[in-house]
C-alpha cells in the first residue's frame, strides 16, 4: 500500500524541448556529417529551445542540452568559416604563383637583350 502512495505522490517530470535534443543532434552532426548545415542548424534551433524554455517558466526541460548544441553549432560554423577561408587562401595563392610564373617565363626570353644594352 506505501508503494502505490509513493507512485501516486510522485511529481511528473517536465518534458524535454525537441527543438533543444534537436540542437544538440545537430551540433554533434555538425562535426561529422554535414559541417556548416548541422552546425547552422545547431545554433538556430539551440537559439530557439532556450527562449522557449525560459517562456515557459520550468514546464519544459533541456536548458543543458540546449545549450551544448549551441556552443557546439558555434564551434562548428567558426571551424567552417576558418577551413573556407584557409582553402581559399591555398587556392588563391596557387593561382597567383601560376599566374606569377607564367609570366615569368614569357619576360625570360626578353631579360638577355636586358643584359646586352646595359
Amino acid at each position: 500500500m506505501a508503494a502505490k502512495r509513493a507512485a501516486q505522490s510522485a511529481p511528473a517530470a517536465a518534458p524535454t524541448s525537441t527543438l533543444a535534443v534537436i540542437s544538440l543532434i545537430a551540433g554533434v552532426t555538425g562535426f561529422t556529417l554535414f559541417p556548416l548545415a548541422g552546425s547552422l542548424v545547431a545554433v538556430v534551433t539551440g537559439w530557439f529551445a532556450r527562449r522557449e524554455i525560459e517562456a515557459a517558466g520550468g514546464a519544459i526541460q533541456g536548458d543543458g542540452l540546449a545549450l551544448a548544441g549551441l556552443i557546439l553549432g558555434c564551434i562548428g560554423v567558426g571551424l567552417s568559416v576558418l577551413g573556407f577561408c584557409m582553402v581559399g587562401s591555398v587556392i588563391g595563392i596557387s593561382l597567383c604563383l601560376g599566374l606569377f610564373a607564367s609570366t615569368i617565363e614569357k619576360s625570360s626570353a626578353a631579360l638577355p637583350l636586358l643584359v646586352v644594352f646595359m
